[in-house]
């Protein structure tokens, strides 16, 4: 096996960055290819828990080259934050293993400031970390984003902010009514920030094309999950980008398909934010979900809603992303409940359906649920070994999915995954 790709088959928060940090020491090389620093992956090394936004998993492997792929909306304050603090917690980090994309597109501080006026001020609250990742986004389909080749240029910068600020500061002064930089400050502070990234840059699509001639092992690291995904998911409470397999092709480039797609699912279902949750608990169970699995998100700190495992979903997720195979974690926190059960299907409109579809109403969907045995005796994971009642509830999961378990993940800890089928 080449290439690998890691998605997450919910709507985010699966676990991806532990598994990615699993995968990237048998890796050459992981790419980061969509979204911005409203990710979070969240590695536990012996203990030291290291969080990652915009750097992907991989620079926690030494040997491993990580890359920003062009598809990135990129927050340059965000990454010299994250770089700092990468740091300052022994990991290293230089031009020599992590290589950005000159045609990432940049945050700037009036998309953050916008996306946190709209968020705060709008009819709609869709939830948004308020990083600027949307009007990042809008701009570049609009074709008027800023490139991070455009910040190592101050000519072509104060260009193409201008751009940028034209129609925000009329919203800013009279619709949010907030205060922003000026063009001049703003444009100052980027290019002091361009030369910061300036070793960092590269031409990533034509780097990416050569390694994979030479057949070095590639890891593509999503960020978020299916169900955020701008076209397959719950829109509009979605993200801005594509968050599967279509989003790898977009925004770092492959040549074929990848040998492998892993989808991410934990053993139940979360969500942040706002948005349809079928499965949702809202009772003490939901509440000892969140508590037993901490579930609080690792860029915003905010709680996650909480609920039983929705197959129907997961199948969609499946067909939608081109799933070969399933990553499931967290089965430690399943196995503080004394009662266990599953979403199998939907009664919707009349009719009982196993599977979602693209613009599907999740509001007025009744879930139809099956009891399951507990899994008590889940602790012996620890141990390497599978014990029944886990082994039934992997089944029960593969039976419903129609693609195999390959991975399963039972703590916080690096070392807490136990490997079901081999990848390399």
């Amino acid at each position: 096996m080449k290439t690998l790709a890691i998605i997450g088959a919910q709507w985010g928060d699966e676990g991806k960055g532990k598994v990615t940090d699993f995968f990237a020491s048998r890796c050459d090389v992981v790419v980061r290819f969509q979204g911005g620093n409203n990710a979070g992956h969240t590695i536990v090394v012996d203990g030291r828990k290291i969080v990652t936004h915009l750097v992907p998993s991989g620079i926690l492997t030494p040997h491993a080259l990580s890359i920003i792929g062009h598809g990135v909306v990129l927050d340059p304050r965000s990454f010299a934050q994250e770089h700092a603090d990468l740091t300052a917690a022994g990991v290293s980090i230089s031009p020599a293993n992590l290589k950005i994309s000159l045609h990432c597109n940049i945050i700037t501080s009036y998309h953050r400031l916008l996306d946190g006026a709209r968020e705060t001020q709008g009819a709609v609250k869709l939830g948004t970390t308020g990083r600027g990742i949307g009007p990042a986004y809008e701009d570049r389909a609009a074709r008027r984003s800023l490139k991070l080749a455009d910040l190592l240029d101050e000519k072509r910068l104060h260009a193409q902010l201008a751009q940028v600020l034209d129609e925000k500061q009329i919203l800013f002064a009279q619709r949010y009514h907030v205060d922003y930089p000026s063009l001049q400050d703003e444009g100052a502070a980027l290019l002091a920030l361009g030369e910061f990234l300036r070793p960092y840059a590269a031409d990533t699509f034509s780097l990416l094309h050569e390694l994979q001639s030479r057949q070095r092992k590639i890891l593509f690291e999503g960020a978020q999950g299916i169900l955020l995904d701008i076209d397959y998911g719950t829109y509009p409470f979605v993200t801005s980008s594509s968050t599967g397999l279509a989003g790898i092709y977009a925004g770092a480039g492959l040549q074929g398909a990848p040998d492998e797609v892993i989808g991410l699912c934990k053993a139940y279902t979360t969500r942040v934010g706002s948005g349809p949750f079928p499965t949702e608990l809202t009772d003490d169970t939901g509440t000892t979900l969140r508590e037993l699995g901490g579930e609080y998100g690792a860029t915003t700190g905010r709680a996650r809603r909480c609920g039983w495992l929705d197959l129907p979903l997961l199948r969609y997720a499946v067909r939608a992303g081109n799933l070969t195979s399933l990553a499931l974690t967290k089965l430690d926190v399943l196995a503080g409940l004394p009662a266990l059960q599953a979403c199998v299907a939907y009664e919707y409109d009349g009719q009982r359906l196993d599977v979602a579809f693209p613009g599907m109403d999740l509001a007025r969907v009744r879930p139809v649920y099956e009891v399951l045995p507990p899994l008590q005796d889940a602790a012996g994971l620890g141990a390497g070994s599978l014990p029944p009642s886990v082994a039934n509830y992997v089944a029960f999961i593969e039976r419903h999915l129609q693609i195999p378990v390959g991975l399963l993940s039972f703590g916080p800890e690096r070392s807490q995954l136990l490997q079901l089928r081999q990848y390399f």
